[in-house]
């Protein structure tokens, strides 16, 4: 049952990030965009912040799939791959909420958080 839960706690964190790498790269000038992230118009006028946001966008693909191969991946290396994925996800939440906005440990960190928790459990039970 835990095994269930960790695979889709990890699915819906990769899935996650292919939302907000979506967000950045193609619709950051979106009203979605705008309100999950706290833009200005004004702000997205200008090219070079809109080239950082996809730069930014692009870290959050490769997260995702880092977590995604971790579902095709031989059996010795679905864990380590998971630890070291979700260990990225949630130091760049941590960043994030530190240097941004401290909502973020909870919007983009929460599920993987909840994630390494269970892979941790999966692992001493």
């Amino acid at each position: 049952m835990i095994e269930i839960v960790l695979e889709i706690l990890v699915l819906a964190v990769a899935f996650e990030h292919v939302f907000i790498m979506l967000l950045e790269m193609f619709f950051i000038k979106s009203s979605m965009a705008k309100k999950n992230f706290g833009l200005d118009s004004k702000l997205l006028e200008r090219k070079e912040v809109v080239i950082m946001f996809a730069n930014q966008g692009l870290y959050n693909g490769f997260l995702a799939a880092g977590l995604f191969w971790s579902f095709f991946a031989t059996e010795n290396m679905v864990t380590p791959l998971r630890i070291f994925f979700l260990a990225c996800v949630i130091i760049a939440a941590i960043y994030g909420s530190i240097t941004s906005n401290k909502k973020i440990i909870i919007k983009q960190g929460g599920l993987a958080i909840l994630a390494m928790g269970v892979l941790i459990a999966s692992i001493v039970i």
